[in-house]
């Protein structure tokens, strides 16, 4: 992290099932941070569309992510989001609302989160949709600031591992 002074905004990223808000929820309270959960911020036509097992289609994440970078834009101090950001013209639209974005993603195989969300009962994101997110997942790349974690660690751990990764200045 290039500015030490400035406290961090974080968005806590991943497949449905990865445990963003959780994680984040951690990782906040850890940074006397706000927390966001993104999906907060979703129109009642994209909660319909996924509660009826249908992947959501880029025109309908747009304003979404355009909401979800306003408010990281708009945070005067540190901010958690959890937000899937799976694809990398979606982290460049909340990059382009605020540069200073760290992307945490919390990965892992597929297999250990389907396990983990079977039965967990989303409000509009159903088992069935993981799949389409795991197609969906592009690698975060070099010039992208983030730290990647493995999602099989306890959130305190992975909380843990942020701050010191944070502290120590070791965001790839």
């Amino acid at each position: 992290m290039s500015e030490k002074s400035m406290p961090p905004h974080l968005v806590v990223m991943g497949v449905s099932g990865s445990g963003k808000t959780t994680v984040g929820e951690r990782i906040a309270a850890d940074l006397a941070a706000d927390f966001i959960d993104a999906d907060d911020l979703h129109p009642h036509e994209n909660k319909e569309r996924m509660r009826a097992g249908l992947p959501l289609r880029d025109q309908d994440r747009w304003p979404w992510l355009h909401a979800v970078g306003t408010r990281l834009a708009d945070a005067p101090g540190g901010i958690v989001v959890a937000c899937s950001a799976l694809r990398r013209s979606y982290r460049d639209a909340l990059r382009a609302a605020d540069p200073s974005i760290i992307f945490v993603h919390l990965a892992g195989p597929q297999e250990f989160i389907a396990q983990r969300m079977a039965g967990r009962g989303h409000e509009f994101m159903p088992d069935s949709l993981l799949s389409s997110q795991f197609d969906a997942l592009e690698a975060l790349e070099a010039d992208e600031a983030h730290i990647t974690v493995d999602l099989r660690s306890s959130p305190d751990e992975i909380a843990h591992t942020v701050a010191a990764r944070l502290s120590s200045d070791s965001v790839q």
